[in-house]
């Protein structure tokens, strides 16, 4: 048994029979082999016209990172989308460095979830969706698509009005960008294959390079950068732990398990795979809180301790006289590469859930005769998305809205996942071990306790009492 992680072995014949996925994804879709880059044999010496040796590893590290660069990655930082920018910015605004240790428990917490829900799709061959509904009642699983499906909502619309702030800090109107911005991330799903979408999510997720330049150029203190980041500190103060919250439901969204689970089921993973999809569901996590801290630094180096910002698009703006018009310019290319990645794939993982919960056709290699509820769930929540971005709404409120759902909604979906993969019956030797579990639980009672303290927050500021 791994005693890092207190998992069983991968051998396929250990895990239970598993349902494979509702579709035949092609060969070419699935993880790459484990005897792959990242096993290749020993460096030999330069010869005349190659690389040397120092270079070809770095090359096949590349490689590899690239090859098993998936669903993980790719629901990670989605998570860093427009909303998230925004919470990240005020966080950096208001606090300065002041959240950065507790982004350092948020991204322990992240691996090991999103670690959980890639191993139930590469042992079971099902997503989360389709677990929930075969393991609780019908009541549980409507309960659970149903609050996925209403803090998405909310989501993609953020998402779209993000795609327009980015243009608009380029002198763009976001009435000339959001409705083909739409028909096209519409088109990535339904005319191309979940392998050709996905290479074009990991693509959109270069953006995110902008924000450590973005870091860089903001010349943070980096002493009291280590000094937050090293040693532990909390402020008791009613604001800090609404935002610690928020930072959690941006961080650790529900819909970022839905998708890594049912992403490794399309992708068609196996078992054997499990090795390279842990890689990849951890590298990712690791990866989008990175670009979270970065962010933070960025905008406390800049302008910390002027208050919380209202949009993501207002930290841009903030920079520039600090660092001038080129970490403007980075932060509304990040800005657009986030909202256009969780353009796609916030309303696929609602689509994925409700496909499964209802037992029916869905994978992004399908067509639309195939798989009319889950292609047409998709092109709803997209038309719905882009034609509220473009009305006077007030987007602020509505970011403010999903964030708290999100963070109320993390617990009832987290607690689904410890229960299944605390399941032996389910995953048979690849379910929780006991030091596992019991971190697991501690991270999923930390999450409900933040998010009980926001709903009695919330409540009694109905009532004029906080």
């Amino acid at each position: 048994m791994n005693a890092r992680t207190g998992l069983g072995p991968t051998d396929p014949a250990a895990a239970p029979t598993a349902a494979g996925p509702t579709t035949a994804p092609r060969s070419s879709d699935h993880f790459p082999s484990q005897t792959g880059p990242s096993a290749a044999g020993p460096v030999t010496g330069a010869g005349p016209g190659r690389p040397a040796p120092a270079r070809r590893r770095g090359l096949r590290r590349i490689a590899a990172v690239a090859m098993i660069a998936g669903p993980g990655l790719v629901a990670a930082n989605a998570g860093n989308d427009a909303a998230g920018i925004a919470t990240y910015a005020s966080a950096g605004s208001q606090y300065t460095y002041g959240t950065l240790f507790f982004m350092v428990l948020v991204t322990v917490a992240l691996v090991m979830v999103q670690e959980m829900a890639v191993r139930l799709g590469a042992h079971t061959g099902k997503g989360l969706g389709a677990l929930i509904r075969e393991q609780f009642s019908l009541r549980l699983t409507a309960l659970a698509v149903g609050c996925l499906l209403l803090a998405n909502t909310g989501l993609v619309v953020s998402e779209f009005a993000g795609i327009g702030a980015a243009f608009e800090l380029l002198g763009i109107p976001k009435w000339a960008v959001v409705p083909p911005a739409a028909v096209l991330l519409w088109a990535l799903v339904l005319f191309g294959s979940y392998r050709w979408a996905e290479r074009i999510f990991l693509v959109m997720s270069l953006a995110f390079f902008s924000y450590p330049i973005a870091m860089v150029l903001g010349h943070p203190h980096w002493g009291e950068v280590g000094r937050n980041l090293a040693v532990p500190h909390m402020q008791p103060s009613s604001d800090f732990v609404l935002l610690a919250v928020a930072l959690i439901g941006t961080t650790v969204s529900p819909y970022m398990q839905f998708y890594a689970a049912a992403g490794v089921v399309d992708r068609g993973a196996k078992p054997e795979d499990y090795r390279l999809i842990r890689a990849d569901a951890v590298l990712g996590a690791v990866f989008a809180c990175v670009i979270s801290l970065t962010i933070i630094i960025a905008t406390a180096a800049a302008i910390g301790g002027t208050g919380p910002l209202q949009s993501a698009s207002e930290a841009a703006r903030a920079l520039e006289p600090v660092a001038g018009p080129g970490a403007e310019l980075l932060f509304a290319f990040g800005l657009l590469g986030a909202s256009a990645l969780a353009g796609a794939v916030v309303p696929l993982s609602a689509s994925y859930a409700i496909g499964e919960a209802a037992g029916v056709e869905r994978s992004v290699s399908r067509r639309f005769r195939d798989a009319p509820l889950f292609l047409g769930v998709f092109t709803a929540q997209i038309a719905l998305g882009a034609i509220v971005a473009l009305t006077p709404v007030d987007v602020i409120q509505l970011l403010i809205g999903t964030q708290v759902l999100q963070g109320l909604i993390s617990p009832i979906v987290l607690v689904y996942l410890l229960v299944l993969t605390n399941r032996r019956s389910l995953l048979g030797a690849a379910a929780n071990g006991p030091r596992y579990r019991i971190a697991a639980t501690a991270v999923v009672v930390g999450v409900a306790l933040m998010s009980t303290v926001l709903l009695v927050q919330t409540v009694l500021g109905w009532f004029g009492l906080a």
